[in-house]
């Protein structure tokens, strides 16, 4: 269950949609996530992704489009045929609080209802920002605690887990099916961690397999808590060699 974020090419995609799936086909893929449609209508990217065989199993959308716009979220849920719908990033100027951590809280139900009701699965992404302390846990066991799990699932990017110095094997633990998806991307050793801030230099990404994140108990973990989708990820400059790289590694350690 491995697919690829298509938000990693978005500088490729900017100058050639068609010239990058092609891209995207030949790296080996055949699933992808989606974070926009570089230009085309939904319907146009739809058919540049039928026509290599590339199939949209997720997208992200802002968290503005799921307060006002859960009707042009659905209407492009069906014309690409998609499984889950998530938010990418809460918006919020300083640190992540106790009220916007709320206020995500109502969108997210409300969203994964109305989501739910045609047979898609909401989630939300983590950036590492929501492990601000609360209580005894953090802001992130609030969001766990208060929406619902029926409607509310959870993508994990490791990356940003490890960024916030948490641990992805005992999240994976603790929250079991609440995490459906992962983004898969590696970090550079000299990254700095416990900054809850959801931002790091492009650079700091490397290929999966590499740096200080050790993937085979993570990926375990993972397939334990029943996670159903991996897509790679990567943000860096070298992304066209990196993502090959990934993929080699992931058909060859065991998990």
């Amino acid at each position: 269950p491995l697919g690829l974020q298509l938000y990693s090419l978005r500088e490729q995609f900017a100058k050639d949609v068609p010239g990058t799936l092609d891209k995207v086909k030949a790296f080996g893929f055949k699933n992808v996530e989606l974070a926009g449609t570089y230009g085309l209508s939904v319907k146009e990217f739809k058919a540049q992704l039928d026509a290599r065989g590339l199939k949209a199993i997720s997208a992200h959308y802002s968290f503005d489009d799921f307060r006002t716009n859960m009707d042009g979220i659905l209407r492009d849920t069906k014309t690409l045929a998609l499984q889950y719908v998530g938010c990418a990033w809460i918006p919020h100027a300083g640190p992540f609080d106790e009220k916007m951590c709320r206020d995500a809280i109502a969108v997210f139900n409300k969203a994964g209802d109305t989501l739910a009701k045609q047979g898609l699965k909401f989630f939300s992404h983590t950036h590492g920002y929501e492990f601000q302390p609360y209580g005894r846990g953090t802001l992130f066991d609030l969001m766990m605690a208060e929406t619902n799990p029926k409607y509310v699932s959870f993508e994990m990017d490791v990356f940003w887990i490890v960024h916030a110095r948490q641990d992805p094997v005992k999240l994976f633990e603790k929250y079991g099916r609440r995490w459906q998806l992962t983004h898969l991307k590696g970090m550079k050793e000299s990254t700095p961690t416990g900054l809850l801030t959801g931002h790091s230099d492009v650079s700091n990404d490397v290929p999966i397999g590499e740096g200080k994140i050790d993937f085979p108990p993570l990926l375990r973990a993972a397939k334990k808590a029943g996670v159903k989708w991996h897509f790679i990820e990567d943000e860096s400059p070298l992304v066209e060699q990196q993502i090959p790289q990934s993929l080699r590694y992931l058909e060859t350690v065991k998990w």
